[in-house]
């Protein structure tokens, strides 16, 4: 019996070995890594982790409308996040497809549409976002 639990626990010691090898060996791709640091730096410069230490109301409902950005610059509203942070990863598409218009340059057609959107998408996104600041600054007047 004890030759039997002996073989099983060396043979159970040599599967964890080669488990423990295969994990730290093993690398995450480079995509995932990338992509993982974008929305971290999209959900930091987007105002996240503000949201997440002082818990702010998503919106103000007054009588006659509903703000969604905080009128000031001394604080802001969860809605905050979420409008920053589309307007951010917006602007990183824009500027993801005109790398990608930069990358297909033996395909002129392809690559005028794709530099056209990245333009027109990193400008919509600057355009909004310089709104939402004056918006801020102005305190919502």
């Amino acid at each position: 019996m004890s030759g039997k639990i002996k073989k099983h626990s060396e043979d159970m010691s040599f599967s964890l070995s080669r488990l423990f090898r295969k994990v730290s060996t093993n690398t995450p791709s480079t995509f995932i890594i990338i992509t993982a640091v974008i929305f971290y730096s999209i959900f930091l410069f987007g105002g996240g982790l503000y949201t997440l230490i002082n818990r702010p109301i998503m919106a103000y409902p007054t009588e006659g409308a509903i703000y969604f950005l905080y009128p000031g610059l001394s604080g802001q509203f969860g809605a905050d996040t979420l409008i920053s942070g589309i307007l951010y990863a917006l602007g990183f598409f824009g500027i993801l497809a005109i790398y990608q218009s930069a990358k297909s340059a033996n395909k002129p057609k392809q690559a005028y549409m794709m530099l056209i959107a990245g333009v027109a998408l990193l400008l919509l996104a600057y355009m909004f976002i310089e709104v939402a600041i004056n918006f801020k600054i102005t305190g919502g007047g």
